[in-house]
């Protein structure tokens, strides 16, 4: 073969590679924008709710209305709660109540143990650090905001015959009343998020995030995520602007776990401004496992309270649970 043909063939060779290459690029290119396009964010409705899906939502083809009817009947969340009846377990308690400018004017730092023996369950105070004026002369605390924590983690004497069986979670204010009516409506915040909350004046009502007179005001996105290495799906409901005086949940967070649809994490954000009661309250809670049961690992807590006949007050509390066991 000539000189002159095999450098022509040579440059042929260069100029169809080199096409071949652009040509590769270019479908590359397209088929990504196209993917793109397909998977960008949708709007759907869901009876009278309008719920964007992420795109990565969107390709699992996720059956919405039954997603919304299983967050509306969940309670995985409760349960988890609940088990904590039927086992021991270890718990660092951290309370903190703050000035208005955000100093500290009392704590209480233990490390508790919950031993539970023949349907029975008691704690042992294993050590205790406090600070400032957190208990009365009497020894009882003296902030309701620690009151209620220690309302729902601390155990006083023997409880027995409890059991972790959620059936009917709907909870009722009978015969209650004062600290002890003010505690129960917090375990109903604080384990029903989104359900009524009988007994609070001009609240009652803006406690239900599915309700129709209130899920206007609110806009949700279902994302997709892992969390503590699991998939999960992100269901997010947040308040549109202007309509804050409206609702008391401002935001609700919830991680679910895919497949189960368990509650593995829960953030929400609290306000309401009501003259001679307001709050501004955050909580975050993150989940575990022990065995094959659900179990809280970590509770924190931010609430800045006001109620009638009661100083404000600001306080701050983390829960530590560990060394579960049965």
């Amino acid at each position: 073969m000539w000189p002159t043909e095999w450098h022509f063939l040579n440059s042929l060779y260069a100029f169809i590679r080199d096409l071949m290459r652009h040509l590769l690029i270019i479908m590359l290119c397209f088929l990504s924008c196209t993917i793109r396009a397909q998977l960008k964010d949708s709007v759907v409705e869901a009876g009278e709710k309008v719920i964007t899906l992420s795109e990565v939502v969107v390709s699992k083809n996720v059956n919405v209305p039954y997603f919304i009817s299983r967050v509306q009947g969940d309670t995985s969340f409760y349960k988890s709660f609940r088990n904590l009846r039927i086992l021991g377990f270890t718990a660092l308690n951290d309370i903190r109540m703050l000035s208005k400018r955000g100093g500290l004017i009392a704590s209480l730092n233990s490390t508790t143990r919950q031993i539970r023996t023949d349907s029975c369950r008691r704690m042992e105070v294993l050590s205790e650090q406090v600070t400032g004026d957190m208990y009365d002369k009497e020894g009882q605390l003296n902030y309701y905001t620690a009151d209620m924590y220690a309302s729902l983690f601390f155990t006083k004497g023997q409880v027995c015959g409890e059991t972790n069986i959620v059936g009917n979670t709907s909870r009722n204010l009978s015969g209650k009343s004062g600290m002890d009516k003010r505690r129960e409506q917090l375990k109903m915040l604080f384990f029903d998020p989104g359900k009524r909350i009988p007994g609070i004046p001009l609240l009652s009502g803006k406690t239900e995030l599915f309700d129709a007179d209130i899920i206007s005001y609110y806009d949700m996105r279902i994302d997709y995520d892992t969390r503590n290495n699991k998939n999960c799906f992100v269901f997010t409901q947040k308040v549109k602007p202007g309509k804050e005086d409206r609702v008391l949940i401002d935001e609700m967070k919830t991680w679910f776990s895919d497949p189960g649809m368990e509650v593995l994490a829960r953030n929400y954000a609290i306000s309401y401004d009501a003259g001679l009661f307001d709050c501004r309250v955050e909580m975050q809670v993150e989940m575990g496992s022990f065995g094959d049961l659900s179990v809280p690992n970590l509770i924190r807590y931010t609430g800045n309270w006001k109620v009638p006949f009661k100083r404000r007050e600001h306080g701050l509390f983390t829960a530590t649970l560990s060394d579960f066991s049965r």
